[in-house]
């Protein structure tokens, strides 16, 4: 992938791959070559792609009683897929593709086709099948029973964000089909040939290429598709803005893995003092901070700040010792240097705000200059400051990129603390970092984060794939990874009464 020999992606729509009337080129993150070429794929083009989402039956590819033997076809697609992302050569091409899309650093990039790899295997077999158990009730006479089942929507679709050019789209899609709909995914443009090349794998060993579509176009485009084509379920990971645009245009028929402006507590209790800084660095910093995860605000109770403690030191020292030679610190994608440098200006505007380190523009770098190219940055705001409602909007602004927000609060001010995160417009991910267990319920009781870590090792990022990730608070949040998110993302109830009878002998019709 490079100037003279460009990536060149293709749309897929079913079950063949085309172009599209005009192409854009994607510029690399690290030195501004055009080292890919993709369809830029028009309104006036999207018609096939809009008829075959409206063209599947409401009752799906398959549900229980259609096609079950689906349910079995994808169980041994993920199987095989895994065998496949097991051996070190794909593992090492996912994550090379992602380290060249997205420049992050390479425990980073592979963990995304590894994190894959497991979810395929933990879904492998007849684990797709097991989704859709059943349940049943007894009726009210001889021959009644009343089963609950699970079925699919029919013609939806996914659309993921940049920063996870794998394992966001590869999940929400793959889940969609087990459910028994048929999907069209839009990955941002800057990085859905990772997908596209995931696909190609599957197809590979067995997915049936008219399973799903993808497609390359900008947001508007892919906004107007789904509304032509009657998108029956949209589960879509972006920014809040956008969010609620579709769940207008969608009539509701949304899911939302949507922006997250995530907070950290250290409680009152300091232990484990180098764990804790590297672990809030790491949630705070690495991939520059670009996940929806990220350590965006952290409260330090006043033990932390003792000399012999001394977290915000410790944090610093690690933030610092961050490199764009190894990618520990990378460009920033959706956030220009002055864009993100003005934001800073913004914070430190607040009365009695401070620079604890960061603020600076990276040095000695070819980063094309619509991407940020910033050190690591903290600012440090009072808790007085976000009872005024202008200070706190701005402090809580969510900034893709490597910067956080540190409040200090003493003894007693708990309450306070509290009432600055139930504020917060998002409710994705939280730590409370703590062993004081009345203190953790103190935080979690009162919160409503969707994913929340408690514990001396608690962090705001990381995704593995056996537990929940998903916002809360919000009838339209959506999850990933768990059968528990497949279910409630990819189908909806329904209740099928059997009465078989006998009728009974000595039965009379009575008027009611």
């Amino acid at each position: 992938m490079s100037a003279a020999k460009p990536a060149v992606g293709m749309n897929l729509c079913n079950g063949e791959w085309s172009n599209a009337a005009s192409t854009k080129t994607i510029a690399d993150p690290l030195n501004g070559d055009d080292f890919m070429v993709v369809p830029d794929t028009s309104v006036a083009e999207t018609a096939p792609f809009s008829e075959r989402m409206a063209a599947v039956p409401r009752s799906g590819l398959h549900n229980p009683i259609k096609n079950p033997e689906r349910y079995n076809m994808l169980g041994a697609v993920c199987a095989d897929m895994a065998r496949e992302m097991n051996k070190p050569e794909v593992r090492d091409f996912f994550g090379k593709l992602i380290q060249r899309l997205t420049p992050k650093s390479w425990p980073q990039s592979v963990g995304e086709p590894v994190v894959v790899r497991k979810w395929l295997e933990n879904y492998s077999c007849d684990q797709v099948r097991y989704l859709a158990r059943s349940f049943g009730i007894p009726g009210d006479h001889a021959g009644q029973t009343s089963t609950g089942i699970r079925m699919p929507f029919g013609g939806v679709s996914v659309v993921t964000p940049f920063n996870f050019p794998l394992e966001i789209c590869a999940l929400q899609t793959f889940s969609a089909l087990f459910m028994g709909n048929q999907v069209t995914t839009k990955v941002d443009e800057k990085v859905q040939i990772c997908m596209e090349q995931f696909l190609r794998l599957a197809h590979h060993v067995g997915l049936p290429k008219g399973d799903v579509d993808l497609i390359y176009c900008n947001g508007p485009v892919m906004n107007q598709l789904m509304v032509d084509g009657n998108s029956r379920m949209c589960l879509f990971t972006g920014s809040q803005a956008i969010a609620e645009k579709l769940t207008v245009d969608l009539k509701g028929r949304v899911k939302l893995e949507d922006a997250g402006f995530d907070w950290k507590v250290l409680g009152p209790d300091p232990s484990d003092v180098e764990y804790v800084a590297w672990q809030s660095d790491q949630d705070a910093y690495a991939f520059s901070g670009q996940k929806c995860s990220a350590q965006s605000i952290l409260f330090v109770h006043e033990n932390w700040n003792t000399p012999e403690v001394d977290i915000i030191g410790k944090i610093k020292a690690k933030a610092e010792a961050r490199s764009l030679d190894d990618l520990t610190l990378t460009p920033v994608l959706t956030w220009s240097t002055e864009k993100f440098l003005g934001h800073v200006d913004d914070c430190l505007a607040i009365p009695g705000a401070e620079l604890v380190f960061g603020g600076t523009v990276l040095e000695g770098h070819s980063i094309p200059s619509q991407y940020g190219a910033v050190t690591a940055t903290a600012v440090k705001v009072p808790l007085a400051a976000l009872t005024d409602p202008a200070h706190f909007a701005t402090a809580t602004t969510e900034l893709f990129g490597p910067f956080q927000i540190i409040v200090d609060y003493k003894e007693g001010e708990i309450d306070k603390v509290l009432d600055a995160l139930n504020a917060c417009p998002n409710h994705l991910t939280a730590g409370v970092v703590s062993n004081n267990v009345q203190f953790n319920n103190k935080v979690i009781g009162e919160t409503i984060t969707g994913t929340c870590y408690a514990g001396i090792r608690a962090r705001t990022t990381a995704a593995p794939q056996q537990h929940w990730f998903g916002p809360s608070g919000d009838p339209r949040s959506g999850g990933i990874h768990t059968p528990e998110a497949i279910k409630l993302c990819w189908s909806s109830h329904r209740e099928i009464i059997n009465d078989y009878g006998p009728v009974a002998d000595d039965w009379t019709p009575k008027q009611t």
